[in-house]
């Protein structure tokens, strides 16, 4: 069995696209910029918050200045409304309390800046004792960089042998490989499964609960 688990954040334990989408629009128009449909943000969001506002911005406008106020306007909006719609997906919450019932350990490795990390975490799994929760911070490679694994292996240092990441997105299925450590993708989340699939983890689940099965 397992003795820890790492999970990504957006997509994976939290639908948080509603909101990512609606401060992110509300940049760009304070920006002068067009905004974009919510389905669309599934494809910009993955690799921090600088290459979402460089993904969203028109083709002729990316550049480093726009950049800048574009997240300059996101941070005080998502800074306010980043609760508005997000939730846990459905049988998280159990998933969680049941791993740790279980005895493994449990830790959060996202893209999203940390402040912002650390506060959806403290609002929606507040009972749950994560060992470690790094969002995307100053000075550290965004994910699919191994760093982020690592550190928390520093924290709780075990073998990669005995630890599972779960995540959404390709950029989690390369992190897991960049790591050593075994991948388990996710449909419920922001992407494909076909995109999970290019980089053949070890588990594709469906459903919370099948997560459980899995390290048993």
């Amino acid at each position: 069995m397992k003795k820890l688990v790492i999970f990504d954040l957006d997509g994976t334990l939290l639908n948080t696209i509603a909101d990512l989408a609606q401060s992110t629009n509300y940049a760009l128009k304070e920006c002068g910029f067009p905004e974009h449909e919510e389905e669309e943000y599934k494809y910009f969001v993955g690799n921090g918050i600088y290459k979402l506002f460089e993904r969203a911005l028109p083709e002729s406008e990316k550049s480093e200045e726009n950049i800048a106020n574009v997240r300059k306007h996101f941070l005080i909006h998502y800074g306010v409304h980043n609760m508005d719609h997000s939730c846990p997906y459905p049988g998280i919450m159990n998933l969680l309390e049941n791993l740790h019932k279980k005895g493994l350990k449990l830790a959060v490795a996202s893209n999203k800046y940390q402040a912002a990390t650390e506060r959806l975490i403290k609002h929606y799994f507040s009972e749950i004792p994560f060992v470690a929760v790094f969002g995307q911070r100053e000075g550290v490679k965004a994910k699919p960089d191994p760093t982020i694994v690592e550190d928390i292996l520093a924290i709780f240092p075990v073998d990669k042998k005995d630890v599972l990441y779960v995540g959404d997105t390709g950029i989690d299925m390369q992190t897991a490989l960049n790591a050593g450590i075994t991948a388990a993708g996710v449909t419920w989340g922001f992407r494909q499964r076909a995109e999970l699939e290019q980089y053949s983890p070890a588990y594709i689940v469906n459903q919370a609960e099948e997560i459980l099965e899995l390290i048993s």
